[in-house]
């Protein structure tokens, strides 16, 4: 796979041979190992903070990057995704869904708090959005928030939160408000606030390495200075950072194709079948070359929806069929190359029987295909 060099610099480049050789030596020798307890050791968050990986895109106050070079997120996240474990890159990956609303929304006193000790990777942020009676519709939440005196008490439950287990701090939707999208809020709430519990880890189809888990909170007393925002004014932080999340998602989704891809055409090589390589059989050829077409439009639309937000552009159109094509592609490819790869394909171990089960989730989170569908039809004014 090469890169169009209009897009990324030498820095770009430095920043992804960096993580590279940090995956190759510190990850990637024992992702079967950790793809079979379903868990990572929580040293890698700390190690990937030392070297700086988790500071991209963060402002350079709290010891970031600094912020708007979106190519240098996407040159280490489809550094990251080399691994082949799209869960320990989800969850490495939860900083940039939980952190934002307190990087732009968040009081001083927050931002001085939380933001430095996550960037270092001494502490990890987890997004708390999804209930069990509401997914992709944000604005049926129901976990509310009651103002008392210096406090507001929580009550209700969390559902499918990455990073959920091991998170120290967490970015919560409340409902403080009526109905609707006007009446959330955002609170940051703490791991060990008496009144709140962390369910068991949730076993899932794929990301095994991803910790996932439900949240509880029974009159959970939570100070008021940890409000990110305004009160009621939750959603429109949450909004902020949905582009980028989907945007994240797109190259998960086009990284997880280009990985099946490669794996079947080192596959075809060796496999023989009828007295040759399988690679030699036209079906197989036409199988693969519609593949890595797929794969390359993928990637290059995602590359140019991304330049129009480094463009300080609002392309939410753009970002939607984005995410469609490249989940759609992520699901298309992994299973030709499971089919291409026969039994062996189908064998727990096996790369591409991990990237089957990892993409279906991606044309889930952050919005689902069908909510991308509606988004795209109201900017078409259909």
């Amino acid at each position: 796979m090469t890169n169009n060099i209009s897009y990324f610099n030498d820095t770009h480049e430095q920043v992804r041979n960096s993580i590279e050789k940090f995956f190759d030596k510190e990850i990637t020798p024992f992702i079967n190992e950790w793809e079979e307890v379903c868990e990572f050791p929580r040293e890698i968050y700390t190690k990937a903070g030392q070297l700086g990986f988790l500071s991209i895109g963060y402002p350079e106050v709290f010891g970031g990057t600094g912020e708007g070079d979106i190519f240098m997120k996407i040159a280490a996240n489809e550094a990251m995704m080399k691994c082949t474990s799209g869960g320990l890159v989800a969850s490495l990956g939860s900083i940039d869904i939980g952190l934002p609303p307190i990087v732009f929304w968040g009081s001083d006193e927050l931002k001085e708090k939380v933001i430095p000790d996550v960037i270092r990777g001494e502490k990890i942020c987890a997004l708390a959005i999804t209930e069990p009676n509401a997914g992709s519709d944000v604005a049926n939440i129901r976990t509310r928030a009651v103002k008392e005196g210096d406090n507001y008490r929580v009550n209700g439950s969390k559902m499918f939160i990455t990073s959920g287990v091991r998170a120290d701090y967490y970015t919560v939707a409340v409902r403080t408000g009526g109905d609707g999208y006007s009446g959330i809020s955002l609170l940051l709430i703490e791991k060990g606030t008496p009144g709140f519990t962390v369910g068991k880890k949730l076993k899932k189809m794929g990301w095994h390495a991803s910790d996932t888990a439900e949240l509880f909170f029974e009159d959970c007393l939570v100070p008021t200075t940890n409000l990110i925002g305004s009160e009621n004014d939750g959603f429109r932080c949450i909004t902020t950072n949905f582009m980028k999340e989907r945007l994240s998602l797109c190259v998960m989704a086009y990284m997880t194709a280009q990985l099946a891809l490669d794996e079947a055409l080192n596959y075809v090589k060796q496999r023989e079948a009828f007295g040759r390589p399988i690679g030699k059989f036209q079906v197989i050829r036409h199988k693969l070359v519609d593949m890595a077409t797929e794969v390359e439009i993928a990637r290059e639309f995602t590359y140019r929806v991304a330049a129009k937000m480094q463009a300080k552009q609002t392309p939410i159109k753009e970002i939607a069929m984005a995410k469609n094509f490249a989940t759609e592609v992520a699901e298309k490819t992994t299973r030709e190359a499971v089919q291409i790869f026969g039994g062996m394909g189908y064998m727990q171990g096996s790369v591409v029987e991990r990237l089957y089960r990892d993409a279906k989730i991606l044309s889930i989170g952050g919005g689902t295909t069908e909510i991308m569908k509606e988004m795209i039809a109201k900017q078409m004014q259909l």
